[in-house]
């Protein structure tokens, strides 16, 4: 008895003439019209058609089911399919099974265990223990601190891997899950893990009570601070200089300069202070250019018995220049030897981040020589400010011998500073400058970022340097960064400038193969150099793998979709006879993968 299509009850019409429509529904739609509930004809398998669709789907069809009732979290899908009268001359191929979790990272794993939405914490905990990872402090951390994790999930992980062997249960575990809650405003989570933490016999240090005010701090909760350090005997502290230190750094750190100066004000008499706490307050009004304000906290200092020392000068100095008062700062500056303070690296940086807010940069050049000559060496930041100034103002010169006497230190910048550098050297004139920086900090061994890479590859992509290009590329798979649709879109478009349309079509297949499909543009830009180029065979046989690749490209997004009515392809699944479900099921596979 035939089974046409007109049959199928409502619910399955209403789904599949939903708001998001699957254009590919309707080619295998139309093979259930042929199909009859004992087998299907053979006239459908010598169908040159049903050949191409049965031979892309190389998915075993139990290991499909499976997957979906573990995906829709349902038991009742019946996994037994029937085999069918034309399975032994067509086999299909089977699916070597792996985990899956075989491509995560080690904290992905453990992250993903409260995905699952286990019920109780005793299962929580066996999941946990099952995952195979080599559980250490550094794990812990990246768990905690990435991802989206809630606070009692955060908790739960912690209690569990603190019992684990090899875990430490010192301050400094309990200082990373504190961290973590309080970056993501969990307070309630973060007070019970320090309650829990003094339970267990740990008493919290300095590091720990100052994660703990930051983070109120942060999230512009200052009383809550404030109660924290008066309640501190509560944890196994008592509210003295070094702990009014941390919350007035805190504070000023964040620039609650008043609420600093209250406590600073309300605590004196009853709490000695030291010239860090001096310095401190110093700071704060410093980066807001209060200078009647510095003053008097100095003047309060020199009453107290404290001698004024580098830092606090150099506080002040970046004060006055905030204040437009660049020449009582180099008069503070000239005056310091004969006070007894000889001008250290702070102080010379001070003066150097003045005179760049005044686009000076002579001076700046001076202060840098004499700190050269001084008996202090210029430290990350010196050159940091140096490099940013001159690249800002587009003195490439200037800014590449101060990176490569930075190098000629011993002192190698950061990822993201190294970013920084390269950054403006992408937005202006040829990538030579730009590549030279490259060169020299690859060559001291400094860790070139993602994003680097791709500045300069999309740099040297618009002026055609198609050999740099390559070289470039290279070297940034041997440095462990994979290619993304970005690169392949700035590697073919220079190839296309130059005129090497061979390699860009080798450069556009890989991508494919890799599922990128790059944008319009750069496909129809290809595709009229080749037609150009009266390669209309090869522009044409490109044309067939982008037009595959989009399709591809379009059936994930559809499935995504797709997923949004899961409940309704079950019922599907679930109801529909048994050879309906197989023929479904093989034209469904090749757009779940």
């Amino acid at each position: 008895m035939a089974f046409h299509f007109r049959r199928l009850p409502r619910w399955y019409l209403s789904f599949s003439s939903g708001r998001y429509r699957l254009p590919h529904f309707s080619s295998f739609l139309s093979v259930f019209r042929f199909s009859t509930i004992n087998g299907i004809p053979d006239s459908s398998i010598n169908d040159p058609s049903f050949h191409q669709t049965h031979n892309r789907c190389n998915v075993d069809e139990r290991r499909v089911l499976t997957e979906l009732s573990d995906l829709f979290q349902l038991s009742h899908i019946n996994t037994t399919i029937p085999l069918h009268p034309y399975k032994e001359s067509y086999p299909v191929k089977q699916i070597e099974s792996r985990d899956v979790d075989e491509f995560l990272l080690p904290e992905e794993k453990l992250r993903g265990i409260f995905l699952q939405k286990l019920r109780g914490r005793t299962a929580i905990e066996n999941a946990l223990s099952n995952v195979r990872v080599e559980l250490s402090i550094d794990l812990i951390a990246k768990v905690v601190d990435r991802g989206n994790l809630g606070g009692e999930a955060m908790v739960l992980f912690f209690n569990w891997a603190i019992k684990q062997p090899g875990i430490p249960r010192d301050a400094h575990s309990y200082y990373i899950i504190i961290r973590a809650l309080g970056r993501r405003k969990f307070f309630e989570f973060m007070i019970q893990i320090l309650h829990d933490m003094v339970k267990d016999g740990v008493k919290p240090n300095l590091e720990t009570v100052s994660a703990v005010m930051d983070s109120f701090i942060r999230a512009r909760r200052v009383h809550k601070a404030l109660e924290m350090f008066e309640n501190l005997e509560e944890f196994g502290l008592t509210p003295d200089t070094e702990s009014l230190n941390v919350l007035l750094l805190c504070l000023c750190r964040r620039t609650h300069v008043g609420a600093a100066n209250s406590l600073f004000n309300a605590v004196g008499g009853k709490i000695k202070f030291n010239s860090v706490t001096y310095n401190i307050m110093v700071s704060g009004w410093s980066k807001l250019g209060r200078v009647s304000e510095m003053e008097r906290t100095v003047k309060a200092m020199i009453a107290d018995g404290f001698t004024p020392d580098c830092s606090t000068f150099s506080y002040l100095i970046e004060g006055l220049g905030r204040a437009g008062q660049i020449d009582d700062a180099v008069e503070i500056f000239d005056h310091m030897k004969e006070k007894g303070c000889i001008p250290d690296t702070r102080v010379y940086n001070a003066m150097i981040s003045n005179f760049i807010s005044t686009q000076n940069f002579d001076e700046c050049k001076k202060y840098y020589k004499a700190l050269v000559e001084s008996n202090f060496d210029p430290d990350l930041g010196t050159y940091t400010k140096l490099i940013s100034a001159f690249l800002k103002s587009q003195k490439a010169a200037d800014a590449l011998e101060i990176f490569e006497e930075m190098l000629v230190q011993g002192i190698v910048p950061p990822t993201g500073s190294l970013t920084s550098f390269i950054e403006p050297l992408c937005s202006y004139g040829p990538p030579h400058a730009a590549m030279m920086i490259y060169k020299k900090a690859r060559k001291f061994g400094c860790q070139i970022s993602l994003n680097a890479y791709k500045l300069l590859l999309k740099r040297l992509s618009r002026f055609g340097k198609s050999g740099m290009l390559l070289n470039l590329w290279d070297e940034m798979q041997e440095s462990g960064h994979t290619s993304d649709m970005e690169v392949y879109e700035y590697v073919i478009n220079g190839l296309c400038n130059i005129g090497h349309l061979e390699n860009a079509v080798h450069v556009m297949e890989e991508a494919l193969r890799k599922g990128f499909c790059p944008s319009k543009i750069i496909c129809s830009k290809l595709n009229n150099k080749l037609l150009a180029a009266n390669d209309v065979d090869k522009a044409y046989k490109l044309f067939l793998k982008i037009k595959d690749a989009r399709r591809n490209e379009n059936a994930q997004r559809y499935w995504r979709l797709f997923n949004v009515h899961s409940g309704r392809v079950v019922c599907c699944l679930v109801l529909m006879d048994k050879t309906l479900k197989s023929v479904l099921i093989q034209h469904v596979t090749p757009f779940m993968y």
